[in-house]
């Protein structure tokens, strides 16, 4: 089922790999995530279409009100996704789940299950590399917003660094 999600999410952002990779990155964090704090199966499923789809708001936002900011992207991306899901047979019960974390990733205070926590996580580690997060925000963020202690192990493994990067990576950041 996933990889229909997936193949649907590309062809609706044909020609902009920009947001195909962000929501690749997201998809794998949210995975791995998962997967590491054991999930049941179901949810995990869950969390991995919604990783997959949390930014499709972003094109319809854009167009319509001139910004992608996360309000509007929380309110154009459940309709699309929506048509998504229906179009991939997703069962009611998961697209519902689907439809709500898309409609709220940007809420933070609105957690309320695990697969909305790990989420937020994995948007959060590919948003701190993509915007070039200073050591300070990633604290802060990991501090305020990562519960999981996976996701807090990789923030630490990823962003606060106690050693040089090799020189092809650094030209990266």
């Amino acid at each position: 089922m996933i990889h229909k999600v997936m193949l649907k999410m590309i062809d609706y952002n044909y020609g902009c790999p920009e947001l195909v990779n962000h929501a690749m990155k997201v998809y794998s964090f949210a995975k791995t995530i998962g997967e590491t704090e054991h999930l049941p199966k179901k949810k995990q499923g869950i969390l991995e279409m919604a990783a997959v789809l949390h930014d499709i708001g972003i094109r319809p936002s854009e167009a319509k009100y001139q910004s992608c900011s996360g309000t509007y992207q929380e309110i154009e991306g459940p309709p699309i996704a929506l048509e998504i899901l229906q179009d991939c047979d997703v069962p009611e019960d998961m697209t519902q789940r689907i439809c709500f974390l898309i409609g709220h990733h940007h809420t933070y205070e609105s957690v309320d299950d695990i697969d909305f926590q790990i989420l937020i996580e994995a948007d959060f580690l590919v948003n701190m590399f993509e915007e070039k997060m200073g050591k300070e925000q990633i604290q802060m963020a990991k501090g305020k917003y990562f519960k999981t202690e996976t996701g807090k192990q990789l923030v630490t493994h990823l962003y606060e660094r106690e050693y040089p990067l090799p020189s092809i990576f650094a030209s990266m950041l």
